[in-house]
Parts: structure tokens; C-alpha cells; sequence
């Protein structure tokens, strides 16, 4: 390490200590100004034996504590680099070298756990349902889902998955130690905006040394680092697969394509298959997408489809316009007419409609028959009976259509009755 680096290390650590408490956002907002301290600082990170690794820690668990939240996430950018020392050392087995990075993981962590009044956190995840849009899918894109009594039963359910309590943890463990790890991932995702591109590519560099120590990709990638295969779990994979997706969105395609790459040989080896799906999954959405270039400044994000703005009605929809058109599709397809000319007595018989759609339609259901003088007028009845014209907008109730029905069906009786005299008149006189 440069006495150079040294320096500005040392100074970082004077300057904290001497704060006032009202001067502490002050602060916290000119860290991103102090360019040369952030190298400076994985420098000392990177090299287990420094003698500034400790006062380091012990700073950075100060800032975390703080509970400023720019302090918070400045302690966060370091949390790859810090994982890695630990797993690395941890496999290496030598844990006298790790003990301050140990201290400052395990505080982090009982300090996430718990809420201001010292209560442990219930944390709740909120799963999307495939009938509404999400930033993760769109439901056009899936095609059409079959309304089922199920489906509909659980349209508009959301299901909630609970997270917790987390237990406080004083040592690491072979038990816990990846349990302790994948909850300071998920604390590290849920603030990816707000990092670094160098903290983005020491996430990538952990994600690959992790997945392929030990394995014959090592050689394929010519890490020559420590050679002992790393003991992993599918949740903290899921943690490291959500951050590598972001980095690639975020200018860092080559890194994260290959660190991607690299989780998924190894969760294939594992047969884990929440890692597998996730992988994979991100992996094809990445396929064929205009990436970002590599100018890694500007706006943070993660491409997803976005749904239209311009509202979209399916061409298949059922709309009450689209009932109201099959029904009289369906009652012209039936339409019950009797010829004038039929052969009753020789008496004709004027054309009678169940549903009275012939001529011109009116907005209600009714009909207009064309006038001489070219005007439409309502059907009329063969007794000059004019039919009513119902003002509901919805179209005739069953009520009235019910009496529509029925007069027309007495209409009917008389005129056969009619006729029916008529020919028995004609027989007598033959």
C-alpha cells in the first residue's frame, strides 16, 4: 500500500472522530467528493495483514450505527469486497486475520434485524400476480389465462411472504455463517441504486471466485486465487443472481454476463433449483435486449416491458355493447316469420317478428318500418295497433318482452281463426 493511500485512510479516520453530532449530514454528503478514498480503502481491504484493516472495521460499524443513511450506504458499497475476505480467509483457515471483518458483518447484521425500539423485524414480500402487470412481467406478453372459477376466486389476491424474526447472532458459525451472509445481500439489493460501479464489479468478482474455487472452471478462467471449493446455498445464489442482474443493466455486461455465467454452472453442479430458475430466467430476458452501453453514468435502472399507457380493450372482450349485439344475432338467426302468402283459408297473414328487429333498428331494440313519404315509423300491428317503443337505454325488459311476446301470439290465433272460418264457410257452400 502506497504511503499515499495510507494517508488519505488515516485522515478519513482523524476526521469522524472530531465531528460534531449537528455536523454529521454534512459530512456524510461530502464523502462522495473525496475521490481518493474509496480506492484507498478496498486497498486496505484486499490486504488481510494491514495494520489499518481494524481501525477501518471499527469506522465503518461507526458509520452503519449512525443510523444516517448516507453513512449506511457508504459501509454498503464495501460489503462484496468484505464477503469476499471473509469466505476467502474462512477457506483458507485462518481466522485470526478475519476477526474485525467478522465484528463488523455480525454488527451490521444484528443492527438490520431490529427495529429503532430494539424489536426484531418481520419483513413481507409481496408476490405479483400473473393477471396484473409488475415490473417483472407483463400479462399480454404471457398470452391468455383461462377464467376458471379458481382463477377468478383469486383475482385481485395478493399472497405476502413473511421473513422473520431473525435470531441475533454473537459468532459465526459453520450453521449460520451463510444465513447471516444472505440477509447483508438482501440489505445490499435493496440499496443497488445507490452503489458504485466499483462496487458493482467487486459484486460480480465475488459472484464468479465463489461459484468457480475449487471447480475445473478455475483453470477456464484463470483465477489464480485460493483453489478450495466454497460452501454455498441456494438463497444467498438468488442474492447474488438479483445483483448481477442489475449490474449488467447498469454498464457492466461483460463482468456480469460472466458472473452469471458462473452461478449457474455452479448452482447446476449443486442442483439448486430456486437459483437455476431465477438464472436461467434473467439469462433469456437478456437475450436479444438492447443493452446499455458501457458508459456506466446516468440514470440507474433494470429494463422491463412497460405497460401502454393508451388503454387497450381486447377484441374478444366481453363489453355489455358485445351482448347486446350477440343477442340479436341470435334472435335474427331465429327469427320466426310467417309468408304472407301462406296457404290458410287463402287469407294472407301479415309478417309477424318475435323480436321485432326487421326494417330499421332503433337504439333500444325497436324497429322502423320506412314510410311513403320516406320517414320511419314504428311496426304497427295488423289491428293498427302501434308497438310501444321502450325509453330504457338497455333495451326492452323481460317484463315487456314477455307482453310483446304474448300479444303477438294472440295476434296469431285470430288471424288463424280467422281463416279457419273462412274455410269452413267455403265447404258448406260447396
Amino acid at each position: 500500500m502506497l504511503a499515499m493511500d495510507q494517508g488519505v485512510v488515516e485522515e478519513w479516520l482523524s476526521e469522524f472522530k472530531t465531528l460534531p453530532d449537528n455536523a454529521v449530514s454534512t459530512y456524510a454528503a461530502s464523502l462522495k467528493d473525496k475521490g481518493a478514498l474509496v480506492p484507498a480503502l478496498y486497498k486496505v481491504m484486499r490486504e488481510n495483514y494491514s495494520d489499518l484493516l481494524e481501525p477501518v472495521c471499527h469506522q465503518l460499524f461507526e458509520f452503519y450505527r449512525s443510523g444516517e443513511p448516507q453513512l449506511q450506504r457508504f459501509t454498503l458499497q464495501f460489503l462484496p469486497e468484505l464477503l469476499w475476505s471473509l469466505l476467502s480467509v474462512s477457506a483458507a483457515r485462518d481466522p485470526h486475520t478475519s476477526g474485525c471483518i467478522e465484528a463488523l458483518l455480525l454488527g451490521m447484521y444484528n443492527l438490520e434485524i431490529v427495529d429503532k425500539d430494539g424489536q426484531s423485524k418481520i419483513l413481507s414480500f409481496t408476490v405479483p400476480s400473473l393477471s396484473k402487470p409488475s415490473v417483472y412481467h407483463e400479462p399480454s406478453a404471457i398470452g391468455s389465462i383461462a377464467l376458471t372459477e379458481g382463477a377468478l376466486a383469486n383475482h385481485g389476491l395478493s399472497r405476502v411472504v413473511y421473513s422473520g424474526p431473525h435470531l441475533q447472532r454473537e459468532t459465526f458459525t459453520a450453521q449460520n455463517r451463510f444465513e447471516v451472509l444472505t440477509f447483508l445481500l438482501l440489505c445490499y439489493n435493496a440499496a443497488l441504486s445507490y452503489m458504485t460501479s466499483t462496487s458493482l464489479q467487486s459484486l460480480c468478482q465475488l459472484s464468479s471466485r465463489v461459484c468457480i474455487c475449487g471447480y475445473p472452471r478455475q483453470q477456464i478462467r484463470r483465477y489464480k486465487g485460493i483453489s478450495t471449493r466454497l460452501t454455498v446455498t441456494s438463497e444467498f445464489l438468488v442474492q447474488l443472481i438479483t445483483g448481477i442482474h442489475y449490474a449488467v443493466c447498469n454498464g457492466e455486461i461483460e463482468l456480469g454476463s460472466k458472473a452469471l455465467d458462473d452461478v449457474l454452472y455452479r448452482a447446476q453442479l449443486e442442483l439448486f433449483p430456486e437459483a437455476l430458475l431465477v438464472g436461467n430466467a434473467i439469462k433469456s430476458s437478456l437475450h436479444g435486449a438492447a443493452l446499455k452501453s458501457n458508459n456506466k453514468e446516468g440514470a440507474r435502472s433494470i429494463q422491463v416491458e412497460i405497460t401502454p399507457t393508451s388503454s387497450r380493450i381486447s377484441r374478444n372482450a366481453v363489453t355489455s355493447l358485445s351482448i347486446r349485439g350477440h343477442r340479436w344475432k341470435r334472435h335474427e338467426s331465429q327469427e320466426v316469420s310467417v309468408d304472407s302468402e301462406a296457404a290458410v283459408g287463402g287469407v294472407a297473414i301479415p309478417e309477424i317478428s318475435v323480436t321485432g328487429v326487421s326494417g330499421e333498428r332503433m337504439a333500444n331494440g325497436d324497429s322502423l318500418r320506412p314510410r311513403p313519404d320516406g320517414r320511419a315509423q314504428p311496426d304497427c300491428d295488423p289491428l293498427g295497433a302501434t308497438s310501444e317503443v321502450s325509453l330504457d337505454p338497455r333495451g326492452h325488459d323481460s317484463g315487456t318482452r314477455g307482453q310483446e311476446v304474448r300479444r303477438q301470439k294472440s295476434v296469431r290465433r285470430m288471424v288463424e281463426n280467422e281463416g279457419s272460418g273462412s274455410a269452413s264457410t267455403g265447404r258448406s257452400q260447396y
